[in-house]
């Protein structure tokens, strides 16, 4: 993609580094409104409730509606709040989400960095998202807002170690930290993938397969608690603090912390697919293939990786409105009693296999 867009716009940087984020951002916008319709939607089947239903056929543009109401709304700031950090956080929040964008490979044709350590800077640059939470709650002079900062901190922070954890016995494996490569080899048929093992015939491969499902189980688990999502959503619990660490926020700051925990989903379960489910692989083979049509190929493989993103949406949204909140005890505890432990002993085990 880098290759196509310089010979598209020549040597123009500022040109360059427009035209590969552009198309990232018209895709964030456009998946947080219709992901925030999803789960109204979602909720209202699992409530056995209607939802939006009056704006738009069927409400399908009730988030538009909020959006549009949301602008004309008055930005006030609290007269004791730090006026330079409250107004920092929420673009510092959303800067840690969109960057990580930069290193997913929708498709063999774009991507916007395939750099070499794309898995390392994802996990890394979303971590930018823990300072902006802190810096929101700690602005805002809110003993709530600061309560549901200091949660989320803790819990961010926490829950990092099985992230990477279950990332680097998927590492192991493969030997590779480029997202891109990584698709690549994922490659003929579903069986290679890496939640099966990967790609071979040998007896490595069966023996990894159960260790694979328990580190993906493990990254499951954990990004959810990365994005804030129930069971894990402590740092914005209703009942006990309002909202949490953006209390203090009018609309359109607001709509930016939103922005980012929909596009934080997406990004966690596009990681998930290019570690574990073949990335932008089809698992059926390519109709561009078949009919010889080579442009239908790209396509296709956009619509496999953004498919399989959505549906670990899908149960990223579903989990919410079926589990019950953890206690704030109860979350250490999973995470420091059971999912590190478990998750060190598979490494040591998937170690032990790819060595033999």
């Amino acid at each position: 993609m880098s290759d196509f867009l310089r010979n598209f716009i020549g040597n123009d940087i500022l040109a360059f580094f427009v035209s590969a984020a552009l198309p990232l951002f018209l895709f964030v916008v456009p998946f947080a409104l219709f992901a925030v319709l999803a789960e109204r939607k979602v909720s209202a089947f699992m409530q056995d409730r209607i939802g939006p239903n009056r704006v738009g056929p069927k409400g399908l543009l009730q988030t538009v509606a909020d959006i549009l109401k949301m602008m004309q709304k008055e930005d006030m700031i609290p007269h004791a709040a730090d006026k330079k950090l409250f107004i920092l956080a929420p673009y510092l929040v959303f800067i840690g989400s969109f960057a990580g964008f930069a290193a997913l490979p929708f498709s063999s044709f774009y991507i916007g960095s395939s750099i070499n350590l794309g898995v390392f800077y994802i996990i890394a640059i979303s971590s930018l998202t823990v300072v902006g939470i802190l810096m929101a709650g700690w602005a805002s002079n809110n003993k709530y807002s600061l309560y549901g900062a200091m949660r989320s901190v803790a819990q961010i922070v926490s829950y990092e170690i099985p992230v990477l954890l279950s990332v680097i016995a998927v590492v192991m494996v493969i030997g590779k930290l480029n997202l891109q490569e990584i698709a690549e080899l994922q490659t003929s048929s579903f069986f290679n993938w890496y939640i099966f093992g990967g790609p071979g015939d040998d007896i490595q491969k069966y023996l990894l397969i159960p260790f694979m499902v328990v580190a993906f189980i493990i990254f499951f688990i954990s990004s959810l608690a990365e994005v804030n999502r129930t069971p894990f959503d402590i740092p914005e619990a209703e009942s006990e603090l309002v909202a949490g660490f953006h209390t203090e926020y009018t609309p359109m700051k607001f709509a930016m912390f939103f922005l980012a925990e929909y596009a934080n989903m997406f990004l966690v379960a596009a990681l998930s697919v290019s570690l574990f489910f073949g990335g932008w692989q089809s698992p059926f083979g390519y109709l561009g293939n078949s009919f010889d049509i080579p442009w239908l190929i790209p396509i296709e493989q956009l619509f496999w990786f953004i498919g399989k993103g959505l549906f670990f949406v899908f149960i990223q949204i579903w989990l919410r409105w079926t589990l019950p909140r953890l206690r704030v005890d109860q979350l250490m505890n999973v995470c420091w009693k059971y999912l590190i432990p478990y998750a060190f002993i598979n490494i040591i085990i998937i170690g032990i296999i790819t060595l033999i």
